[in-house]
Parts: C-alpha cells; sequence; structure tokens
C-alpha cells in the first residue's frame, strides 16, 4: 500500500510540476480569493486582523476544491482506472498517494496565503507553535475529505458542481477549528489554541480511515 502510494504521490506531483496548473490557476485564484474579501471590508486595519483567520481558511478551503478536482481528473478517464487494476495498484494506496500529492500542494497554498494575510491584512503571528500544526492537520483532513468526496462524487461531469456540495459543509468544522487556532496563534498563545489542534487531528485521522476503508468499493 505504501509503495503504491509513493508511486501515486510522485505521479501527480510530476504532472503538476510539467503542466503548472496549480501554479497558474489555484495559486491565483486563492490570492484574488484574499484580496476580494478585504476590499469587501473596507480600508479598517483592526477589522481585517480580526476577521483575517476566518478569511484565510474560507480560501484555503475554496482553493483545495479545485486543487482536488484536478488531482481527480487525472484518474477520470475509464482508461486510468483500468490500467491501475491492470497494473494490481492498492486502491488504498491510490487515495494515500493522491492525498499526500494534494497535501503538498495544499501546504504550498497556505504558505503563500499566509504570507499574503501578513501582508495585507496586518497580522502578526506570535505563536508558530500553534499556527503550523494547526495548518498542516487541517491540510491533512481538507486533502483526505476532498479526495473522498470527489470519488464519492462520481465522474467529471457531476464533480463540478456535486463536489462542492457534498465537502464544504462537512468541512465546516476544519473552518471552526483552524480559524480559532490561527486566533490563538496571533492574540492569546498556545494555551488556547491546543484543544483545536486536537480538532484538526481528529477529522484528519477520520477521513483518513474512511478512505483507506472505502475509496477501493466507491470506485468500483
Amino acid at each position: 500500500m505504501w509503495r503504491d502510494a509513493l508511486l501515486i504521490a510522485g505521479r501527480d506531483l510530476r504532472i503538476e510540476i510539467r503542466t503548472r496548473v496549480g501554479l497558474w490557476q489555484v495559486l491565483p485564484f486563492a490570492f484574488l480569493t484574499l484580496l476580494l474579501f478585504a476590499f469587501a471590508l473596507g480600508p479598517k486595519p483592526g477589522l481585517l486582523a480580526q476577521a483575517a483567520p476566518g478569511l484565510f481558511w474560507l480560501a484555503v478551503m475554496l482553493s483545495v476544491v479545485l486543487a482536488a478536482q484536478r488531482s481527480l481528473a487525472l484518474e477520470g478517464s475509464q482508461a486510468t482506472r483500468e490500467a491501475g487494476r491492470l497494473l494490481g495498484l492498492d486502491p488504498a494506496g491510490i487515495f494515500l498517494g493522491k492525498t499526500l500529492a494534494l497535501l503538498v500542494e495544499v501546504l504550498i497554498l497556505e504558505g503563500g496565503l499566509l504570507l499574503g494575510v501578513v501582508v495585507f491584512f496586518h497580522v502578526q503571528v506570535t505563536d508558530w507553535l500553534v499556527l503550523v500544526p494547526s495548518c498542516l492537520l487541517a491540510a491533512a483532513g481538507l486533502c483526505a475529505a476532498s479526495i473522498f468526496y470527489g470519488s464519492l462524487a462520481g465522474d467529471a461531469r457531476v464533480r463540478a458542481t456535486l463536489l462542492p456540495l457534498l465537502f464544504l459543509p462537512l468541512a465546516a468544522p476544519v473552518l471552526i477549528a483552524g480559524a480559532k487556532a490561527f486566533e490563538a496563534s496571533v492574540q492569546t498563545g498556545s494555551g488556547s489554541g491546543a484543544r483545536w489542534l486536537g480538532v484538526l487531528a481528529v477529522f484528519a485521522l477520520v477521513y483518513l480511515a474512511l478512505g483507506v476503508a472505502l475509496y477501493g468499493p466507491m470506485e468500483e
């Protein structure tokens, strides 16, 4: 399973490096979303800094939908799926590989958005020991959930509209816990942020377990 996961992750990342879809489409979309949020709130530094945690995670979640649709499109053709079966690839390995590749992309995206939040929203991070783990755990949970629900959504014709409807409402715990952890990292410190890290960890573990157990049957 782990060997298959590394093979799939390496393949997906090589495709993204060659096509640069994430660089030229997903990352600009994320920055544009963040800027539009800033314009909507107006030139009020205090309000921008107060709203920054929630807006950051909203931008991440919307961008994850686009990135997940791109990732799942690589497996969209029947020929690709049949080739995977002929090669004897473990479905759990395929799920983990696609989640891992998407995780790498989302972590890069989060780094860019975090820089944008610091510059445009005048946010000063005081506790990186809360912010960094929260970004990692939230990204893992969002990636696993988006790949899971993307497979559940079916083929590409309906996935574009069905995936956001399935994924975004059920990813609300990440939005809440991620925003609270972000807020703790810029205001109150790790004392109030640790419990939100636990929520993010549970969310990630649940969807990783569901994907490993059910990705194969859903693909069938």
